[in-house]
């Protein structure tokens, strides 16, 4: 990578050690449950506008967007870490310090992440007048679960023309995603007559019901032209052990890197709910969620942009980036056919559960990578054209 890029990262990230560090004491107390994230918005908000970004907002989806450089024709990047969290505390959240790491409940998952886009930003927010194209600095909201990208997805209803390149801070080092791993999420519910189970015997239970279909639903042979997988992750109904069920439901989902599985995916699953129906029973099915694959990204655009962004965590990170297919905001923008990376920039560990931790000195390597990708990205005179080579990639 250019020299004086890494130089400039070096120094900064030395420079802000203490300041990302205590940044991530505050913010990492603060609950933020999927569509809750209110004070961690205004926090971040309130934050970068001490930091002098004159143009800063908190949109209707609850997203933070800090906009550098910003012009109604001009492109823009974007660079992203999500405030939701996957715990439903309303309470300050607990943090302990320990041999040099940060417990807490996503502490990495993507609380360290969000602070180090946050003090990457700063020096964007400092060198504005330098961008040679426009900066959505975002922290947004619903990645979570059931949040359904929903965040993501506002931002590209608002600006998606416009946007040329997407890098979202996410999990732990040395991550760098470049395929989406779409899913679909269901409630399946089963409802009966029911009665009592000695002076009505024989009549159709929800549960047994339920679980034929379930059996069902686990002889799907998923199509192999793609990794596609599916789960039955809940189920719950009756009300007593001498009550023949009257409702019984279960949470199902089928998830695939490729677009066309996941329509093959959906063709089957409904034919099984089909198969199930008026045999003592009546099935409803409830659309959770939708996470879209990959779309028409072209895939030299793509391998271009991800090419950059290996070579920054290499140099920072010491080791070889993992491309593992994920499930994050980036999968909005590559549906589009938008080149994008979701990037990790801490060392941590357990994460989605509330023993999760990051190593602090890690900190400190994941601000070079954020800095580094913003600096090469979109900053004259290293970037003349920052777009290049992605342009033609784009649907109009």
């Amino acid at each position: 990578m250019d020299e004086q890029i890494r130089m400039l990262a070096e120094r900064y990230a030395e420079e802000h050690r203490n300041e990302q560090q205590e940044l991530l004491r505050a913010l990492g107390k603060l609950p933020a449950p999927t569509r809750r994230e209110d004070l961690r918005a205004a926090f971040c908000r309130d934050w970068l506008v001490a930091q002098g970004a004159r143009d800063v907002t908190i949109d209707d989806a609850k997203n933070v967007v800090c906009r550098l450089g910003y012009a109604p024709d001009r492109e823009l990047v974007v660079f992203a870490a999500h405030t939701d969290i996957v715990f439903p505390d309303l309470d300050p959240l607990p943090l302990r310090e320990e041999d040099g790491k940060l417990f807490a409940p996503g502490i990495g998952d993507d609380t360290a992440n969000l602070v180090n886009l946050l003090v990457a930003a700063k020096y964007l927010i400092a060198h504005e007048d330098e961008l040679c194209c426009g900066v959505l600095v975002v922290a947004n909201a619903c990645e979570e679960g059931l949040g359904n990208l929903d965040g993501t997805r506002a931002l590209f209803a608002a600006y998606g023309a416009r946007i040329r390149g997407f890098y979202s801070f996410d999990i732990y080092m040395p991550l760098c995603c470049c395929t989406a791993v779409g899913s679909a999420r269901y409630r399946i519910t089963c409802r009966t007559q029911g009665g009592h189970s000695y002076a009505d015997f024989g009549r159709p239970s929800a549960i047994q019901l339920m679980c034929g279909l379930v059996e069902e639903l686990y002889r799907i042979q998923p199509p192999d032209r793609a990794r596609t997988t599916y789960n039955v992750g809940r189920i719950e109904g009756g009300t007593t052990v001498n009550s023949i069920a009257e409702t019984a439901s279960v949470l199902y989902e089928y998830r695939s890197t490729s677009q066309d599985c996941m329509a093959e995916m959906e063709v089957k699953f409904r034919r099984a709910v089909a198969h199930w129906q008026d045999r003592g029973g009546q099935f409803t099915v409830e659309l959770l969620g939708v996470r879209p694959g990959n779309g028409p990204v072209d895939p030299a655009a793509l391998g271009r942009f991800t090419d950059r962004s290996d070579d920054v965590i290499r140099t920072f990170a010491g080791c070889e980036p993992e491309h593992t297919p994920n499930s994050t905001d980036s999968n909005i923008p590559l549906s589009l056919g938008i080149p994008a990376n979701t990037i990790g920039t801490v060392r941590g560990g357990l994460a989605h559960t509330r023993k999760e931790w990051i190593a602090l000195d890690s900190l400190s390597t994941g601000l070079k990578i954020v800095v580094s990708l913003m600096a090469q990205t979109c900053l004259r005179p290293q970037s003349p054209d920052c777009f290049k080579g992605i342009r033609k990639s784009i649907r109009p």
